[in-house]
């Protein structure tokens, strides 16, 4: 059955032009490296690759599960690139990055969840230059406790995990818990004190206002005071319908509670992402 198509509303057509990536794909390619910004077709490519911001992805470009609102495939990795953490290193140092935000997508197939790896790419930028603000975006790990350990100490200066979503609707989030992704924050703030944790949800899957309330609740009891909410756009008809497109309105009313709860920054709008505008976040503390 094919799904009937909604049009997105005049605030979702934001313009993609090829013309303004090249010199963030250069670099890309000079380095044989991946971004979430291409990988999940994020909207805001355009507009972040015209100012040579970009969020690596490393340990490759499949995911060991099927999240059904993502646009990365899923399929058997390759074995981590052991140069990849230097050559990240270097195309911060090329496109002049002073916060930088690496994620992955999720690797199961690895013991540790890539966390070393991870780390390796953190002092990789920092021997270049210790004052790069770093933050990593890193999958659940399965919870292990070596792995966040090693990642919370790993000199990165802000560490998310996102939700994604409230847990009624966690069928999106196939082989992912919502407590499991609960504890994996409060463990990264306990583990370092020092470290500021960060989430992040989309609207648009038949959430409610009560329901993303208790989930702030929630981030803010394990210690996560950043968050980031945005619009859930389907990659494509195969993935998880757009059950509404969020009314601007609605994200700043969020954010405005969020803010009134104890969270120090929430960057809310239909066309916010995890790394959308990172460095507002510690900047603005």
């Amino acid at each position: 059955m094919v799904r009937a198509f909604t049009p997105k509303p005049q605030w979702l057509r934001k313009k993609i032009t090829p013309s303004l990536h090249r010199s963030v794909e250069s670099v890309l390619e000079a380095g044989r490296l991946h971004t979430i910004c291409e990988e999940a077709m994020c909207p805001n490519i355009s507009e972040c690759f015209a100012q040579k911001v970009a969020t690596f992805m490393i340990l490759g470009t499949l995911c060991t599960r099927a999240c059904t609102f993502c646009a990365v495939s899923r399929g058997k990795p390759l074995p981590p690139d052991p140069m990849e953490p230097e050559n990240v290193a270097q195309a911060v140092k090329r496109l002049g990055l002073k916060h930088v935000v690496i994620t992955s997508s999720t690797r199961d197939d690895l013991p540790d969840g890539g966390a070393d790896h991870f780390c390796q790419t953190v002092h990789a930028i920092k021997r270049l230059d210790n004052t790069i603000i770093v933050e990593l975006l890193i999958p659940d790990m399965e919870e292990n406790e070596s792995a966040l350990g090693q990642i919370s100490v790993s000199g990165a200066e802000i560490i998310g995990h996102n939700l994604e979503t409230v847990p009624r609707l966690y069928h999106v989030r196939r082989g992912s818990e919502y407590q499991r992704s609960l504890r994996v924050l409060e463990k990264l703030a306990s583990l370092n004190p020092s470290l500021a944790t960060k989430s992040g949800i989309m609207l648009g899957l038949g959430e409610n206002d009560d329901e993303v309330r208790s989930l702030m609740e929630e981030l803010l009891a394990v210690g996560c005071r950043y968050l980031s909410i945005g619009q859930y756009l389907a990659p494509s008809a195969h993935h998880a319908a757009v059950v509404e497109y969020v009314d601007p309105k609605r994200f700043e009313f969020l954010r405005n509670l969020g803010m009134n709860m104890g969270f120090n920054y929430i960057k809310s709008s239909p066309y916010t992402r995890s790394s959308y505008m990172a460095h507002e976040y510690l900047e603005r503390r």
